[in-house]
């Protein structure tokens, strides 16, 4: 294994431990009983991993999902008002060269975006900065849970304190979690979502999934040209 491939895996590591902080849930007592030693969140299922993952990895893809929210916030007379929050966001990602510089590309395969993770897992289970445990029957595994640990959690906020361009990973994981948050937590509701993005569900399996930058960037000059003839109230 050549350093470009270690330094690949090691750099891997580092968004799936901050992407994990992010976004698991804290362990109440009832769960605490029966998780891990050291254990203080969860993350479940591989599947919603994988999807959460897919939008950390493709600026673009989540740009375009927030000016999708924001376009249904203009039809809901409650939620209006939170409109221009999410124009502003799509419009902090796609204005810059984040799309480009930060997409790390995904491939499709039956049940959407993918790539296997053991390798890099390994470098977080080892020093048990996170333990995975599996819900499995005799014959097959049904579930992997993700348990960050209080050492995960301490490494995660010194990589950040230590290296500040971590907090991207951190500031768009938080994204990923709101996006999720209001899509459904399951990963087949996640899958659903995703699915309906045209260029996603359109890639050939086993296949990378192409970037939507440039359709995202223009769709985002319409809207903002159309904010500007009628401002949101």
């Amino acid at each position: 294994m050549d350093d470009g491939d270690e330094g690949d895996r090691f750099a891997d590591a580092i968004r799936i431990l901050l992407l994990i902080a992010a976004v698991a849930e804290d362990l109440g007592p009832a769960a605490a009983a029966s998780a891990p030693r050291g254990a203080v969140a969860v993350l479940y299922a591989e599947g919603r991993l994988q999807k959460l993952d897919f939008w950390l990895r493709n600026p673009d893809y989540l740009a375009d999902e927030l000016l999708n929210d924001y376009e249904r916030c203009l039809t809901d007379v409650e939620e209006r008002a939170h409109a221009p929050i999410l124009l502003d966001l799509a419009g902090e990602i796609l204005d810059s060269d984040e799309p480009e510089v930060c997409s790390i590309p995904m491939v499709r395969y039956l049940f959407g975006a993918f790539e296997s993770l053991d390798r890099t897992l390994s470098v977080l289970v080892a020093p048990r900065l996170l333990v995975v445990t599996q819900r499995r029957t005799a014959h097959r595994v049904l579930q992997d849970n993700y348990y960050l640990t209080e050492r995960g959690r301490e490494v995660a906020a010194q990589a950040t304190a230590q290296f500040p361009e971590l907090r991207w990973y951190t500031e768009r994981a938080l994204l990923v979690k709101a996006l999720a948050d209001g899509s459904g937590h399951s990963a087949l509701a996640l899958r659903r979502r995703q699915y309906l993005q045209r260029d996603y569900a359109e890639t050939p399996l086993k296949e990378v999934i192409p970037s939507i930058a440039a359709r995202a960037r223009a769709r985002l000059a319409q809207l903002r040209a159309a904010d500007v003839e009628e401002p949101v109230a």
